[in-house]
């Protein structure tokens, strides 16, 4: 907690368009936010949780295209920004959709220090190497931060966050260093958030997020078999409950417009209790959680961010999943016919968020294809159906085997409706089309090949940025080039011997990468064409701070060209 002032947690600068903006904070106590902002003030009291007091302040009628510092007060009490801070002042820019879209994105981002011990360890987080480069103006600011999932690890604690559970419980009862609860996990998100350089960026730069698998846990939703596995222990469902609201309170009301938090039916309860004070939510977003765990459609955690030449559509690919084992997809019907209605053309450029890469490198896309039939039961006789059923389940949870490859149904069937958008069907075809996707713990570039064969009118691109800071062990890095390029042909062949493994109806290829820094991306629009660039934070000496580096850059041409050139 920053002990000198009332402020916990924040501010963070969450949504922004041409004339609105919402800022986050997590308070001490029961109080009035207020910013400060253009010559005016916007307030909103706070909504407790689970005993910790949040809100969320809506800012509306600001000048678009427009830069304005602002200040964050508790209660009357100025706390943001800190009187010694050494960064900037924080501001809200409106967007300007004149201007080419500049996005930053990427996934996996542990929490520990950012010292030697912790650098060596987990590698220089890429996010705090932006932080510092564009408060000393060696980086340009871009328009958003795109959070793609596993901003916080729930299963993987660090040192500091097992020291703080273990001060609450016993670190041999269940789960063990694993987060237990609410209390636990806002702890957790306070670790993550807090490093001086990232707490300014994220007051600074707009960000929206997702959730992924170890924002809950491992393999979360992975299979049938997973599940009921998991509701067989005696902590699951409170964890899952903590980990769905703070998710909620966290990242999920931040990345909706003011419109959008109207009709929320969480967040409407808070706007209309505002005259009353603070309105304790606990008990509301808890059976939200419930309810949502057991039937998806009940509510929605994908949304979309337009801005002048681009959209962004962001997917929910782990809690709308169909885990029944002859019938599944990474999104149920309702999540489907959602994504559908999103999924249009007459936009320059057509961005689709998921967490997971849709397009994998075609070698592991072939094996987890493989997986999913040998786990569902490939064989007719039941005495070799069962052993191999179970293996290719373990094997399916220990290598996580679970991105959109091992969810066949779904995959083809957004594949189809992307064809159709870049096919000119729902409207002007965009120049390009680009899955913007982490978890893997590698980044890369892939492309569908000749898609003009098929009457495609868009380049349809996958950009992969993983992770922000995590980095992958070596034996993996050699696996996962392997995937990429060597066993590309051999593992077409294995899966080309059965009529159930399911033969993609547009083939695609890495073209560029794969790199397994630490790094953060950037997709910059230019006319048609893109560019995308990844980097990281290299540490010249050991007690200088880390200095961003490129790691690589490609050139994609927007339709009809159709090779990516590296810079």
């Amino acid at each position: 907690m920053d002990v000198a002032t009332s402020l916990v947690l924040g501010p963070m600068l969450r949504y922004a368009d041409e004339t609105s903006a919402t800022v986050w904070v997590e308070t001490a106590s029961s109080s009035t936010v207020a910013v400060a902002c253009a010559g005016r003030s916007w307030e909103a009291p706070t909504f407790r949780v689970g005993g910790h007091h949040y809100a969320l302040v809506v800012i509306e009628g600001l000048e678009p295209a427009a830069t304005h510092d602002y200040a964050v007060s508790v209660d009357g009490e100025l706390v943001w920004p800190p009187p010694d801070s050494p960064y900037p002042a924080p501001h809200i820019r409106t967007i300007d959709r004149t201007e080419p879209t500049r996005l930053a994105y990427g996934s996996c981002r542990t929490a520990v220090p950012h010292d030697e011990d912790g650098n060596r360890s987990n590698g220089v987080d890429a996010l705090r190497a932006l932080a510092l480069a564009i408060s000393a103006g060696r980086a340009e600011q871009p328009d958003l931060i795109a959070f793609l999932g596993d901003q916080v690890y729930a299963d993987l604690t660090s040192d500091a966050m097992q020291e703080y559970i273990s001060e609450r419980r016993s670190l041999d009862e269940p789960p063990g260093e694993e987060i237990k609860d609410y209390e636990e996990y806002s702890h957790l998100y306070w670790l993550a958030w807090t490093d001086p350089a990232n707490r300014w960026l994220l007051s600074t730069v707009p960000s929206c997020m997702i959730f992924d698998d170890h924002d809950i846990r491992d393999d979360w939703n992975t299979s049938w078999t997973w599940h009921e596995e998991m509701n067989r222990t005696s902590w699951w469902n409170e964890r899952l409950i903590g980990g769905l609201t703070s998710y909620w309170v966290y990242q999920h009301i931040g990345n909706l417009s003011p419109a959008q938090l109207r009709a929320d039916e969480v967040y409407a309860r808070v706007l209309a209790h505002a005259d009353e004070g603070e309105l304790d939510l606990t008990d509301i977003v808890n059976d939200l959680a419930r309810r949502v765990d057991r039937h998806p459609e009940v509510y929605r955690w994908s949304y979309v961010r337009d801005f002048g030449d681009s959209r962004l559509v962001v997917v929910d690919s782990r809690a709308a999943r169909v885990l029944e084992p002859k019938r599944r997809s990474m999104l149920d019907p309702d999540e489907m016919a959602w994504l559908d209605d999103q999924l249009t053309g007459d936009v320059d450029h057509l961005l689709i968020g998921t967490s997971l890469p849709f397009l994998l490198p075609p070698g592991l896309h072939d094996l987890e294809a493989i997986d999913e039939v040998l786990a569902t039961g490939a064989f007719s006789s039941e005495t070799l159906s069962r052993p191999v059923s179970y293996v290719a389940e373990r094997v399916r949870q220990s290598v996580d085997l679970e991105h959109w490859a091992a969810f066949n149904e779904g995959f083809a069937e957004v594949f189809e409706l992307v064809m159709s958008v870049a096919r000119g069907e729902r409207g002007r075809p965009p120049a390009t089309i680009t899955f913007l996707s982490g978890d893997v713990h590698n980044s890369y570039v892939a492309q569908v090949e000749d898609a003009g064969r098929n009457g495609a009118k868009s380049l349809i691109v996958q950009a992969v940025c993983s992770p922000i800071r995590n980095p992958m062990p070596r034996a993996l890095r050699i696996m996962m080039s392997a995937f990429a390029k060597r066993l590309v042909r051999p593992m077409h062949w294995i899966a080309s011997r059965s009529d159930r493994i399911p033969d993609p109806a547009y083939p695609w290829r890495v073209t560029d990468g794969p790199w397994f820094d630490n790094c953060i991306g950037e997709l910059r629009v230019s006319g048609p064409d893109l560019e995308l660039t990844w980097r990281r934070g290299e540490v010249r000496s050991a007690d200088a701070d880390p200095v961003l580096t490129n790691v690589a850059t490609v050139q994609i041409a927007g339709y009809p060209a159709r090779e990516a050139t590296p810079a």
